[in-house]
């Protein structure tokens, strides 16, 4: 029974820290076009599943959502973080790919091929890219986990909620993996001394 009652501790403090620490920091689209001098000039696209040479549903959406904020002048730059392993697809080169054939010119495009995890993309936004704020693209169940991780690693983040023509069993999923494994999982890393 104590077990339990642990674990139901533990997810309730990690809900509340992601929450406290991304609150009033994840927009709509539409919010952050409304901020631009609040916006950063730099956006960070958080990769997801990609298969044969194409993003899957998730990082599509992420990468329209970012065009779209590109076309408005609201970013500059896009950093594209996500796994560079072949056995992963090279998720960055695909998101570039991606970009490039919709009108980003390359310059403004950078990608990291080692950001496998939203904590890894975080600490290499700050220390390969010098980043000290970043406007974070990705779905709303994984806004807050990401913007509090940028923020526990010393950069200013707000987010916009990407589109998202997915599957409902699949955004179902990930809330709860968001809940129950996630967000304890980004606790107990904000809490490490060796971050």
């Amino acid at each position: 029974m104590w077990v339990a009652v642990l674990v139901e501790l533990i997810v309730t403090v990690a809900a509340t820290v992601v929450f406290v620490g991304a609150h009033g920091r994840v927009y709509a689209i539409d919010d952050a076009a409304l901020r631009p001098g609040s916006v950063p000039a730099t956006a960070i696209v958080l990769g997801s599943l990609v298969s044969d040479g194409e993003p899957g549903t998730y990082v599509r959406g992420r990468l329209d959502t970012v065009l779209d904020l590109y076309h408005r002048r609201i970013v500059t730059r896009i950093i594209n973080s996500g796994n560079g392993s072949a056995d992963a697809g090279d998720e960055p080169a695909v998101m570039r790919a991606y970009l490039e054939e919709r009108g980003v010119p390359p310059h403004a495009i950078v990608d990291d091929a080692a950001g496998i995890s939203t904590e890894q993309s975080c600490v290499r936004a700050r220390d390969a890219f010098g980043l000290r704020a970043a406007l974070l693209i990705t779905q709303d169940f994984h806004a807050d986990r990401a913007v509090t991780l940028c923020r526990a690693a010393g950069i200013d983040t707000s987010a916009v909620i990407a589109s998202c023509e997915c599957p409902w069993p699949t955004v179902v999923r990930n809330h709860v993996r968001e809940s129950l494994f996630a967000n304890p999982r980004a606790l107990l890393s904000m809490l490490s001394p060796s971050r």
